[in-house]
C-alpha cells in the first residue's frame, strides 16, 4: 500500500503558495502596467514547483546536482524570456525576472527544511514587488545628507564598532571604548530616526508631527524653534499650538530615557517607570489640551520658521557625546568611591542641563555594575527635572509672555507631579 508523506505534501503545498503569492501581485502587474511580460500567476506557480520537485529528487538521489542544474535551466529560460520581451519593448526591468529565480529557489528551500524561513521571504518579496511606488517615493526623499549619516552610522556600527577592545583601560575598570561607542551608537541611532521623519515629513504636516518627530533629534531644538516662532505671531491661540508641539517633544524625551534604560539594564527600568510614565503621560494631555484650545485657530504653521537640525551623526558630535559620557561615567564612579551616594544627586543635576542621554546612560551603567538601582533612578529623574528647568529658561527668555506662561504652568505640573512620583516611589 502507498504510504503517503504528510510532511513532504506539506511543503509541496507551502512552495506552491509561494509561487501563487508572488504570481498575484505578476498578473496584476502585467495587467496594469506591462502586459508583455512573460510572467504570470500560473507561471510563477511552475517556477515554484521546479524548485521544489528538483530539491525533493535531489535529496532522494542524494546529490545537489539536479537542483542546481533545474535553477541554472530556470535562469537560462527566464533569460531569454527577458532578451525576448526587450526586442518587442525596450528597457523592460529585470524585476519579474529575478523575481522568478527567488521563487524557483524558494521553492527548493521549502523541500530542504526551510519552510518558515522560505515563507517569510516569499511575503518579503511580494512586498517588495508591491510597493513599488513608495519604495520609489522613499528614495526620491533621500538626500545627500540622510545617505551620509546612514552610512556613517553603519561603518560606526559594523567596521568601527568590533575593532574596539572590550575590557575597561582605566584604572577605575569603568571605560570600555566598545561599550561606550555602542552607547553613542545607541543614541545616534535615535536621533538618525528623528532627522530623516523630519527630514521626509516636515514641519508643515502641524506641530503635533513636527514635536515627536524633533523630540527624537532634539527636545531643545524644539523648544528654542517654537519660542522663536511665538515672537512672530504672539497670539494666544498660536501659543497654545506651540505649547502643544513643546510638550510633545518632552514626552518623547520621557520615552527616550524608558527606552535606553530598557536597552542597557532592563532590571532598571521598574525604578523609572512609574515617575517618567506619569510625566510622559501628563506632558501628553497638557499637550492635547492645548492643541485642543489651538485649533480654534487656523493658524499657517507650514509658513513659520522650519526647525534647524543637522546630521545627527557627525563623527565630531558622536565623539564628543563619547567623551562627555566617559567623563560623567568617570565623575560618578569617583563619587561613588570616595564620596558619599547623595553627591550623585549633584553630578545628576550638573550633567542634566544640557541634555539627560548622558546621565541616563552613566547612571544606567552605574546601577549594571551593582549599584544601588534607588539611587540611579532618582538620579535620573533628577537629570531630567533640571533639564526641563532649563528648557523653560530658554523659552521663558526667547519666548512670547503667552506661550512663557503656559510652558511655565505646564512645566509646574509636570515636575510636582514627578517629585511627587519620586517621594512616595
Amino acid at each position: 500500500m502507498l504510504e503517503i508523506d504528510v510532511l513532504v505534501v506539506r511543503n509541496f503545498l507551502i512552495a506552491l503558495l509561494i509561487g501563487a503569492l508572488v504570481g498575484i501581485e505578476r498578473e496584476k502587474f502585467k495587467t496594469l502596467e506591462h502586459p508583455q511580460s512573460f510572467g504570470g500567476l500560473r507561471t510563477f506557480i511552475l517556477f515554484a514547483e521546479v524548485g521544489a520537485v528538483s530539491a525533493w529528487l535531489s535529496q532522494h538521489l542524494d546529490t545537489p546536482w539536479l537542483f542546481i542544474i533545474a535553477v541554472l535551466v530556470m535562469a537560462i529560460v527566464i533569460v531569454s524570456g527577458y532578451l525576448l520581451e526587450n526586442r518587442i519593448q525596450p528597457d523592460s526591468g529585470l524585476t519579474t525576472g529575478i523575481a522568478a529565480i527567488t521563487v524557483c529557489l524558494l521553492g527548493g528551500a521549502v523541500m530542504y527544511g526551510y519552510a518558515e524561513m522560505a515563507v517569510a521571504l516569499g511575503i518579503i518579496t511580494t512586498a517588495v514587488l508591491t510597493f513599488k511606488q513608495p519604495l520609489h517615493g522613499v528614495v526620491g526623499k533621500i538626500g545627500t545628507d540622510d545617505l551620509y549619516a546612514g552610512l556613517k552610522l553603519l561603518i560606526a556600527t559594523f567596521i568601527v564598532l568590533p575593532l574596539l577592545p572590550t575590557q575597561p583601560i582605566d584604572p577605575w575598570q569603568v571605560l570600555s571604548p566598545y561599550m561606550l561607542w555602542l552607547l553613542v551608537i545607541l543614541i545616534s541611532g535615535l536621533s538618525l530616526v528623528g532627522y530623516v521623519a523630519v527630514r521626509w515629513l516636515g514641519p508643515a504636516r502641524g506641530t503635533v508631527v513636527t514635536g515627536i518627530t524633533g523630540g527624537l533629534v532634539s527636545s531643545t531644538a524644539i523648544s528654542l524653534t517654537f519660542a522663536r516662532q511665538s515672537r512672530l505671531d504672539p497670539d494666544p491661540l498660536a501659543s497654545d499650538t506651540l505649547a502643544a508641539g513643546i510638550l510633545l517633544a518632552w514626552m518623547v524625551m520621557f520615552v527616550r530615557v524608558l527606552v535606553t534604560v530598557a536597552i542597557v539594564y532592563a532590571p532598571l527600568v521598574r525604578d523609572v517607570l512609574v515617575p517618567f510614565a506619569a510625566m510622559g503621560v501628563l506632558a501628553a494631555v497638557l499637550a492635547g489640551i492645548f492643541y485642543w484650545l489651538g485649533a480654534q485657530r487656523r493658524w499657517p504653521v507650514g509658513q513659520s520658521e522650519q526647525v534647524k537640525v543637522k546630521n545627527p551623526f557627525s563623527l565630531m558630535a558622536a565623539s564628543r557625546f563619547g567623551l562627555l559620557f566617559a567623563l560623567v561615567l568617570a565623575i560618578v564612579k569617583l563619587t561613588e568611591r570616595y564620596a558619599p551616594v547623595e553627591s550623585l544627586y549633584l553630578v545628576a543635576a550638573v550633567a542634566g542641563l544640557p541634555g539627560v542621554n548622558a546621565i541616563t546612560l552613566s547612571m544606567t551603567e552605574y546601577a549594571r555594575q551593582g549599584g544601588d538601582l534607588a539611587v540611579a533612578a532618582t538620579a535620573i529623574a533628577i537629570a531630567a527635572f533640571c533639564n526641563l528647568l532649563l528648557k523653560w529658561g530658554m523659552v521663558a527668555v526667547l519666548g512670547s509672555r503667552p506661550l512663557r506662561l503656559r510652558l511655565a504652568a505646564a512645566t509646574a505640573t509636570i515636575l510636582a507631579v514627578g517629585l511627587a512620583v519620586v517621594w512616595w516611589v
